[in-house]
């Protein structure tokens, strides 16, 4: 049998799946992709100093390293054409259908039927979701009406007006903290809304200059050293965030004398010091954001946000920030996993339902009752930590396997209840020691669940899935 195979979404997580599945053979691959163009939250993502916070030696395939990167933090731009290129180069990019919008997916007990909102349909004999957890924008729901332009990071314009504007940014997260010190300057005043200051840490940034891209150019090997000196940071932080005591205690220690260099202001210092505990959000990486904090063009307000007026923010003391723009640096719905896309698996069930007190999955990949499906950067398999493209290279061989004892059986592939469950039960067991209870954060669903995070090292999950056990799976139980 030569499996017909649908990948939903045309990002990280799909394109990776699409070049494993080539390179093994599987010739019948079509990734449907909702937007005019591929790239996933890197073309959604065009605000002013979007870029990555993971450097590019580790955010990029391990199988496709890019010699030209042209900073250690490359732009999103530069992560943009890099992932398109090679899309292309890997022969993936023709297999892309564009403005594929995918509404539903129905196990008929022989296949999954497909179908997109223009009322194409496909039928697939494996269907891989790839549609990403920070695909949905958040809007915080805030009373009111603002008059002026008002829009998501993930949702920027270019008319959008910068020069001279007062602008309002709710938010303090990881798109607030480079949005504001790449636009203040420009603007006549920003306004930052801080519910709770973030964690940062800093950003050791360089340029790459000509002779390191001609070395790379003609030695490739080389390009493995800088990839080891970022995990093995990565390493370090990962620890921190889990509870080791001494990478803990440089990590804190680094974040504090950051803060005490940066901000002279007493005052302000206090203000924006985490009474959190690090790690329980994303810790960040910035250089420009606490300066920016300092420049008498730029005010951060800690009290709470009551409503929007039609001229701006109106905050619990009474005072309306007026604004020309505002600006919601307010992140994603990361918990709801293939949020507009209907999946109803064996026996008419649909996932929603599978999924009601919060999603979860054989290993981030398989879910019990929706056969030959497997999911990329699917439940708890998200890192606070290091790259998630190498969680995806991880999952996409794993899927390889499981789409070759497809190919040979007569039967569909699922994973038992029973493995599905135990799995589960140890992660969220995990999870309960962890940080990342200690505080509300878009890991975890509203009813307390954390359903994004991987509770472990990555190392660790690479050994999990590095080979499929076939005992875990069955046609029924």
């Amino acid at each position: 049998m030569k499996p017909r195979i649908v990948i939903i979404g045309a990002g990280f997580g799909g394109i990776a799946a699409a070049a494993a599945l080539l390179e093994s053979g599987f010739g019948d691959v079509v990734l449907l992709e909702k937007a005019a163009s591929i790239g996933g939250v890197w073309r959604d993502n065009t605000y002013p100093g979007c870029a990555c916070d993971v450097p590019a030696p580790l955010y990029s395939y391990s199988f496709a390293p890019n010699p030209s990167w042209s900073r250690r933090f490359p732009a999103h731009d530069e992560i943009l054409a890099y992932l398109r290129s090679t899309a292309a180069e890997l022969g993936v990019e023709s297999r892309v259908h564009l403005n594929a919008d995918v509404t539903s997916a129905i196990w008929t007990g022989a296949h999954w039927s497909v179908s997109t909102r223009d009322g194409t349909e496909y039928e697939a004999d494996v269907l891989i979701p790839a549609v990403g957890q920070l695909g949905n924008p958040v809007l915080p729901p805030i009373p009111g009406t603002f008059a002026g332009p008002a829009v998501h990071t993930a949702r920027w314009r270019a008319d959008l007006p910068i020069d001279g504007a007062r602008i309002g940014v709710i938010g303090t997260g990881a798109s607030a903290i480079q949005l504001v010190p790449e636009i203040a300057g420009r603007a006549a005043h920003i306004t930052v809304f801080q519910r709770t200051p973030p964690w940062t840490l800093p950003r050791p940034d360089r340029r790459y200059g000509a002779g390191r891209h001609f070395a790379y150019g003609k030695m490739p090997l080389l390009m493995r050293l800088p990839r080891a000196g970022v995990w093995a940071m990565t390493v370090v932080t990962g620890r921190a965030i889990t509870g080791g005591r001494i990478a803990g205690g440089l990590v804190r220690t680094a974040s504090r004398v950051q803060r005490r260099l940066q901000v002279r202001d007493a005052e302000l210092r206090a203000r924006i010091t985490p009474d959190e505990p690090m790690g329980c959000k994303r810790v960040l990486f910035t250089n420009r954001w606490l300066p920016a904090l300092s420049r008498p063009d730029v005010s951060l307000v800690n009290e709470k946000i009551v409503e929007t007026t039609s001229t701006g923010v109106r905050t619990a003391d009474g005072v309306v920030h007026e604004c020309d723009l505002l600006v919601y640096a307010t992140g994603f719905a990361a918990t709801d996993f293939l949020a507009g896309i209907t999946v109803t698996g064996r026996n008419g069930r649909p996932l929603t339902e599978e999924w009601a007190t919060g999603a979860y999955a054989h290993l981030g990949i398989a879910v019990p009752g929706f056969p030959n499906l497997f999911l990329m950067y699917g439940p708890n398999t998200n890192t606070g930590n290091t790259s998630v493209l190498y969680f995806m290279e991880h999952q996409a061989a794993y899927i390889v396997q499981a789409v070759r004892r497809v190919a040979t059986s007569r039967t569909p592939l699922e994973v038992r209840r029973s493995v599905a469950a135990a799995f589960d039960t140890e992660i969220q067991r995990r999870l309960r020691h962890s940080v990342w209870t200690a505080c509300r954060s878009w890991y975890r669903n509203a009813a307390g669940r954390i359903v994004t995070n991987w509770p472990g090292q990555a190392s660790e999950y690479r050994r999990r899935v590095a080979r499929l056990n076939p005992s875990d799976y069955a046609t029924e139980e």
